[in-house]
């Protein structure tokens, strides 16, 4: 786990206290919002805010203080590729739908039970699903809420994050298996992180954050049969084209009852 901190500046400085209690993080300081102050470059990784100047809000950022990772990392599904998604992505006629069961007026409760940046899950969401979000990273958690926040402000995606998304920060194995029947969704959706490949170039930016925070999601197997034991309908599995099936003692060599297939992805689908 690498040693992170919140970063305070003197304009969001009551909220870098209140973000660096709730996660339980030292805070530091950063040169950009202090003269001749840098103890950030001490930390692997850092928490700050920052100022959107999209939409005039302040927004959660995730740095790397070495720059090995690239620039800032943050949430946000109102530009960029989520939104292009959201707007051209292919509605209900795209593999991700398809694999989720979002078919005719279908509009099936989903967990997402690795939630990570929430990307997935908002397009799910923003086709008509009800999606609870599950993620065990609080660092990750933290930005996510972050980017739900101020997607809630945004008039066109406001009624897809507050009614139809909802977060919570757990170990998704312990929760579903403690889920109360009456609780069951429809669907869990899970996308565990992806094998390791042998050019470290080829991983995106986030997919190394996202690795470094969470590992390697070994424990993926158990999830899946969480999930079976959780899921009335089914359980869709996201795994890269190639890549094999999950698999473990857990699992008893359970195999997919069918998957969705694109140009990079597969989607494993499961029915309990």
């Amino acid at each position: 786990m690498p040693s992170i901190a919140v970063a305070t500046n003197l304009k969001y400085a009551s909220d870098c206290a209140l973000l660096a209690k709730h996660l339980n993080l030292p805070i530091c300081h950063d040169k950009n919002n202090h003269d001749n102050v840098d103890d950030c470059a001490t930390f692997d990784l850092f928490l700050g805010y920052e100022d959107d100047d999209a939409n005039g809000l302040q927004r959660l950022t995730l740095t790397d203080p070495s720059g090995n990772l690239g620039s800032s990392l943050y949430v946000d599904f109102i530009a960029g590729k989520v939104g292009h998604r959201h707007r051209f992505g292919g509605g209900r006629g795209q593999p991700l739908a398809k694999a989720i069961g979002l078919k005719g007026g279908a509009n099936p409760t989903v967990i997402d039970a690795t939630a990570g940046l929430g990307r997935d899950a908002f397009v799910i969401a923003s086709l008509g699903a009800q999606v609870m979000l599950i993620e065990r990273s609080p660092i990750i958690a933290a930005l996510l809420e972050d980017g739900l926040g101020r997607a809630s402000h945004d008039t066109e995606l406001k009624t897809i994050v507050t009614e139809r998304m909802n977060l919570v920060t757990a170990n998704a194995i312990k929760w579903l298996t403690d889920l109360p029947t009456e609780k069951h969704p429809d669907v869990v959706y899970m996308d565990p992180m992806y094998p390791h490949r042998n050019k470290s170039a080829l991983v995106k930016k986030e997919m190394r954050v996202l690795r470094e925070l969470v590992g390697d999601d070994e424990d993926a197997s158990q999830l899946l049969h969480a999930a079976l034991g959780c899921a009335k309908r089914r359980v869709t599995v996201k795994r890269p084209r190639t890549a094999p099936i999950l698999s473990g003692s857990i699992l008893s060599n359970r195999k997919p009852n069918g998957a969705v297939e694109s140009k990079n992805t597969r989607y494993d689908i499961y029915v309990p």
